[in-house]
């Protein structure tokens, strides 16, 4: 009998997927700090991040770029490493946080928000991918693009679907070479207009006002740093957590803007991928960038994979990570890539909002711990929900009038509302042992 008994145990077990989507992390899975730090690196080194730093560098002097891309970079650090220490302390990925928020009804609006802006993500980096790869080996026509978009969507799959271990195994070989490559980007850069003196006198080729230009610096980000809990979850405690996504959301990020805006203030091109190929960057610059994009699109697959399995309360990933990256590689071909600066300001005006309803909730009540187990929770936190929408539409307002920063008015007024209408009540909850 007992023998049957640990037959049966270990079959749920190998069942179980070993990345946890919608159950907490046990204290075994638990990982170092350098190991999550790795990992979200990883992830926000990343090209189109340098796309996004470039369009923003031709429309501001030299002088102003600096602090412009800095605020944008604080703006999303400092949101994410709050989210992400929550997430540490759960144990949970965002979407099983949002059940406590939204309720178990109400958390498939995140899943489908965050899993479907992280599947929209997957497409531009195809895009982007195969765009590089076939002007490094003059690859002409549409037909040679396509080819290469459905090899690359397919590959990149792989890492998110071993899970964790993949991807950090990728990114520890990627982070490096990103800097080194990056590095002699900027020195390059540089070079070709005199050093920092003849970088200042490049009077800007475009406009952007400050607003618009850190709602573009917050949405390169704001949907996959909103899912940091899905990494962070497995640190060791909440400070590790929080600590991991400010270096990689703040200091990462910043890096990416800045040497992707040097490149396109020097050469005078805002799309980072030509400016590469006008520093000669073809062989192992390639290699390099190749492997860049792959430790982001892991990530990104891993995402929309969590997010599947919230929806179908499902305890594995996979079959969400699969279909994901079909559906990806598909935007990819139907041209995702070309509307890239639209698309990243509405993730900056629908996605820092719903993070903002989970901080909010938190610190009004479950900071001591999770509130009781799922079944007892509601099908939908009406209060939270209306406090969502309400904020969504302020971001939206903000970004219309040119007030302020559309991205920060979402969070603030989602975590001010949320609180302000949690404590207002009287929860019939007790925390979980």
């Amino acid at each position: 009998m007992s023998s049957t008994r640990a037959r049966d145990d270990a079959s749920v077990a190998a069942a179980v997927d070993p990345d946890y989507p919608i159950d907490p992390v046990p204290t075994a899975a638990r990982k170092s700090l350098f190991s999550l730090a790795i990992v979200l690196l990883g992830f926000t080194f990343f090209t189109p991040t340098m796309l996004a730093g470039a369009q923003v560098g031709t429309a501001f002097a030299a002088g102003s770029l600096f602090w412009v891309l800095l605020l944008g970079s604080l703006v999303l650090g400092v949101y994410v490493a709050v989210i992400g220490g929550i997430g540490a302390r759960t144990g949970l990925t965002t979407v099983m946080m949002c059940r406590y928020s939204l309720g178990t009804a109400g958390s498939k609006l995140a899943s489908v928000l965050l899993g479907g802006t992280q599947v929209g993500w997957y497409g531009v980096t195809v895009a982007t991918l195969a765009g590089l790869v076939a002007s490094a080996l003059e690859w002409q026509g549409r037909g040679a693009e396509i080819a290469l978009m459905l090899a690359g969507g397919a590959v990149m799959g792989v890492t998110a679907y071993v899970g964790y271990a993949g991807m950090y195994a990728l990114s520890v070989v990627s982070v490096p070479l990103m800097l080194a490559l990056a590095g002699w980007v900027t020195w390059r850069s540089l070079d070709e207009v005199g050093g920092w003196s003849g970088l200042a006198g490049i009077e800007p080729t475009s406009s952007m006002t400050i607003a618009v230009a850190v709602t573009v610096i917050v949405g390169t980000f704001v949907s996959g740093g909103t899912q940091a809990p899905n990494w962070t979850r497995f640190a060791r405690t909440p400070r590790s957590g929080f600590w991991a996504c400010l270096v990689a959301f703040l200091v990462g990020e910043f890096l990416m803007l800045f040497f992707g805006a040097i490149g396109a203030l020097s050469f005078g091109e805002g799309d980072f991928v030509l400016v590469l190929y006008q520093l000669g960057l073809v062989g192992w610059g390639l290699v390099f960038l190749v492997a860049n994009l792959w430790t982001t699109n892991d990530n990104t697959a891993y995402n929309f994979g969590v997010a599947g399995a919230e929806l179908a309360n499902s305890r594995s990933k996979k079959p969400f990570v699969v279909g994901g990256v079909v559906l990806g590689t598909l935007l990819a071909v139907t041209g995702i890539y070309d509307n890239l600066i639209e698309y990243l300001v509405w993730l900056g005006i629908l996605v820092p909002p719903l993070g903002g309803v989970v901080i909010g909730d938190h610190f009004a009540r479950w900071r001591a711990g999770m509130t009781v187990p799922a079944g007892r929770l509601p099908a939908v936190e009406w209060r939270n929900v209306a406090v969502y929408a309400v904020a969504a539409l302020a971001a939206w307002w903000s970004n219309e009038a040119e007030w302020f920063i559309p991205p920060v008015v979402g969070v603030v007024l989602a975590v001010a509302g949320t609180f302000a209408v949690q404590r207002r009540r009287r929860p019939q909850m007790t925390p979980a042992g």
